[in-house]
Order: C-alpha cells, then structure tokens, then sequence
C-alpha cells in the first residue's frame, strides 16, 4: 500500500502505542468499505464486526486470511444494521463506528437516538479532520467542514476541546490551535463571535484544555506561515506553526476541505467526534485511502 508520507507517521503512531480497536461497520458491502477494513487487517489495527446482510457481503480474501479479526452481525435492513452497530458501541462490545454502503442520515439518525443513541447528553458532534498537504511540515487538524453550520461559543469551546484532544493522541504534547478569522482583528460589528475568542484563550490558559496553545484571530497565512506572521508585525504565540484550525462555520470550512484536496492533492482523514466512539462517516465521494486513513485516524482518536 502506497501511503503519503506524513500519513505513513500516522500509520508507525499505531505500530507504536499497539493500538488493535473492534470496529463496528454499517453495511460493508461496497469495494471502498472493504478496501479501507481489509488494509486496517492487514495493518494490524482492527477487528472488524461487519454488521448488515452476510449475503451481500462480496466475497474477500483478505476478510478470509484474517478470519480470527472478523465476524458478522446479522441485520437484514439498513436500519437495523445501524441500530445494532450503535448497540455495539453503547454496550462497549465495539470501540469505532464506521458507515458503509447505508444513508447517512440512517446512520445519524441511530447515533442520535435520544433512547438509544450513543451522543452523552450535553455533548457536541463535530467533525474533525488530519490532513497531509504538501509543504508543510506537520499533519494540520481542523474543524469543522461537515457538521456545525454556525458554531455558537458553547460549540466552538468544544471543537476546540475535541481537536486538542486529538492532537495529544497524535503525540503532539502541547498543540498550537489557532481561531481562524479573515484578519487578525476583533470584528464584532460584523464578526460578533470574535469578541470571545480571548474567552477560548484564556480557558486554554487555564488548563482547560490540557497543555496547548491558543491563539486568534488569526488568518489562514499568519497561523502557518511564520515569515507572514512577521511581515504583518504579528506577534503570536502560534507562531506561524499551526498543528490546529478552528473555523469560524461551516462555509469556511468546508471551502477549505475541498479546496486543499481538489487543488492541492492533500491526503485527508476525518471522524466524527462527541458521541461516545469515533464515527467514521466518509463522504460517497471520499476516496479509498481517505477512507482507510480515516479509520486510522478513529484508531488513535478511541479512547
């Protein structure tokens, strides 16, 4: 398997900690699914409960060669299936959820259940993604392109939460998380939700977060680019050396998502992250090895 480079640290991080996490999959019945859950085999880092109809299961080898990491859960529904992977995880018999050949909103609609759900009362669902890009130097995390269409502060204190936590899983013992802006100045005429990112800061501060950094607003180029930072006059603790981006909504986001991997040929993985596992919830468009790190990167983010 060719990996890009910076994943390949993604992959070895795994190796590292000994990390073999049962991954509970929603109708794995298309080549892409069993594409990124036969790699993750043959990795080493998962045990895989297919959970839908065996009969439209193709067959694969791979499934065949690490039989004793595999096994079915029948549901012969969509609906059913998403049920009882969701079951899985909320009685602990699974630590990841991960969407195959089934409707997302199938999906979400089980993880969301307010009986049976697996989101803790209180918590946020965010979407969170690692990205390699070529020329910088560092796997780059942000949030949210997927999720939260307008962040209220409450949310934006969890994505910051939720981002910096997996930035420590990654190794990474004290992240630099910027809040993204258009500028560098509090607009709250305009902007009113930048006049609290100094709340954020201060919380960071305060150990809140555990050991981090927080800074902003900062624009995209003076949180990654030192010699912007300078230029500008900008003195920042962040330092021109973002491990983190916290976006304003979802457009911002969103843009910069397909942005980074249409133009730029970044290599992505993305979870869902709030409910009591890691959901991988890869678009239709996504393409296999998004979705194969993707499940990686819900191996490191599990608790």
């Amino acid at each position: 398997m060719v990996v890009n480079t910076l994943f390949e640290q993604l992959i070895s991080h795994l190796f590292a900690r000994g990390i073999r996490k049962r991954v509970a999959v929603v109708c794995a019945y298309d080549s892409s699914t069993q594409y990124a859950i036969s790699s993750a085999l043959e990795e080493g880092f998962i045990d895989a409960i297919l959970v839908g109809d065996k009969s439209q299961t193709p067959f694969n080898a791979l499934f065949e060669k690490h039989a004793s990491h595999v096994s079915y859960v029948e549901a012969p529904t969509p609906e059913a299936a998403a049920h009882e992977a969701v079951r899985l995880i909320r009685e602990g018999e699974a630590d990841i959820l991960m969407k195959g050949l089934v409707n997302t909103d199938t999906l979400l609609h089980a993880v969301l259940n307010k009986e049976t759900g697996i989101l803790p009362r209180g918590n946020v669902l965010t979407h969170l993604t690692a990205s390699s890009l070529p020329g910088y130097p560092r796997l780059l995390f942000f949030t949210d392109a997927a999720v939260i269409p307008y962040p209220t502060h409450e949310q934006r204190v969890e994505q910051v939460r939720e981002i910096t936590r997996l930035c420590h899983s990654f190794g990474i013992a004290e992240p630099r998380i910027s809040l993204i802006h258009c500028s560098e100045k509090v607009g709250g005429k305009f902007f009113p939700f930048t006049e609290r990112y100094s709340e954020i800061i201060e919380a960071g501060k305060q150990g809140e977060f555990g050991p981090c950094i927080i800074d902003g607003p900062l624009d995209l180029k003076t949180s990654c680019c030192k010699e912007s930072l300078d230029k500008k006059g900008i003195v920042s603790p962040v330092d021109g050396a973002a491990d983190a981006l916290v976006f304003p909504d979802i457009e911002a986001g969103n843009v910069f998502y397909k942005t980074i991997t249409f133009f730029c040929h970044a290599e992505t993985a993305g979870i869902l992250a709030g409910p009591l596992a890691p959901v991988v919830l890869p678009s239709r468009s996504d393409s296999d090895m998004c979705k194969f790190c993707s499940l990686a990167l819900a191996a490191i983010n599990a608790t």
